[in-house]
């Protein structure tokens, strides 16, 4: 007999055991058997069964519009320049013109910032807004002591107005909830610019709000300009602004600072840079999270606020911010 003639046992059976092997084959590919390796079975795949790589589903940058950002970066430029102006024309006993100038600005925070943000009983809130304005720019002016606490009176009474305001209206109670985030944010806004008037009334006020002021100006002026020419990297795709100009502005208005804390008498180099430092990195920051805040309002599918009122809001929130900011470190270096 020879080696390859298959066994007898088994034979005519129909157990698969009994079924004879033929001398040389292998079982087929995943089957186990006869030392060969088990490797898992993978259909293949039609053209169309393809899996599809996530990163090519990529959201879709939002273009940065260069004239946009010229003019925005025009209005900062003014913004912080008027402002500086009407402190220096301002005097002791003569603080109408940084008066004048700080209400109109409060008067375009309000708009931009409520047409932008869109709280329910909108309009109820900015008037209840333009009355703080004026009253804490009155408290700022007649107090007997330049301080701040004047002014965080009339933010409270202010806010608590407001609040009561929408109650007393008969629509769902539920939107006031949703409204006190954007009415307190309005509220304080307005009230922060007063603080530049309450800053000028000390020794070494309106070199403090040269100083601040002139960071903040700089830094979003020198930040609009970079990414109306160069908007990388983005930091994100819906927001059309780049790193590369926050950090350039930033830095300008730090250096910018620090050279005028060297021909300061009160200041140094050193503590000019500390201020602007302080001021710019606020101002910049303020700016982009305006732009952060339009992209998740769109995302969330609400329809797009007025234009200019959204890109007014930026720049405005950040002179808001710089104000309490010049207060404060004018308290600590000056």
């Amino acid at each position: 007999m020879h080696p390859s003639t298959p066994s007898e046992t088994g034979r005519g059976s129909w157990g698969g055991a009994g079924r004879p092997e033929p001398s040389g084959a292998y079982p087929p590919p995943g089957r186990p058997g006869h030392g060969a390796p088990e490797e898992p079975y993978e259909p293949a795949l039609r053209h169309d069964d393809e899996p599809v790589d996530d990163d090519l589903d990529l959201v879709e940058e939002v273009p940065v519009r260069r004239p946009l950002s010229l003019a925005v970066a025009g209005f900062s430029a003014l913004l912080g320049s008027g402002l500086i102006l009407s402190a220096f024309a301002s005097g002791p006993s003569e603080r109408l013109p940084l008066t004048l100038t700080i209400f109109a600005v409060q008067v375009l925070f309000v708009l931009a910032w409520t047409m932008a943000v869109r709280p329910p009983a909108m309009w109820l809130i900015a008037g209840v807004a333009l009355v703080v304005a004026a009253g804490a720019d009155y408290a700022a002016v007649t107090s007997e002591v330049a301080a701040l606490a004047p002014l965080g009176y009339v933010a409270v009474g202010g806010f608590a107005a407001a609040v009561i305001a929408q109650l007393a209206r008969r629509a769902n109670r539920s939107e006031v909830t949703e409204s006190i985030g954007s009415t307190l944010v309005i509220v304080v806004g307005v009230v922060a610019f007063a603080a530049l008037i309450v800053l000028s009334r000390h020794p070494a006020g309106t070199q403090a709000i040269l100083v601040c002021l002139t960071a903040a100006a700089v830094a979003l002026t020198v930040a609009r300009l970079v990414d109306a020419f160069w908007a990388r990297p983005r930091l994100a795709p819906q927001v059309p602004r780049g790193a590369a100009g926050v950090v350039a502005g930033a830095m300008t208005g730090t250096l910018t600072a620090a050279v005028l804390g060297s021909y300061i008498v009160h200041l140094t180099p050193t503590s000019g840079a500390v201020i602007g430092l302080v001021t710019a990195a606020a101002a910049v920051l303020v700016d982009l999270s305006t732009g952060y805040a339009e992209a998740g309002r769109l995302m969330a599918g609400e329809a797009p606020t007025m234009w200019l009122a959204r890109h007014l809001q930026g720049p405005l929130g950040a002179f808001a911010l710089a104000a309490p900011v010049a207060y404060a470190t004018s308290m600590i270096f000056l």
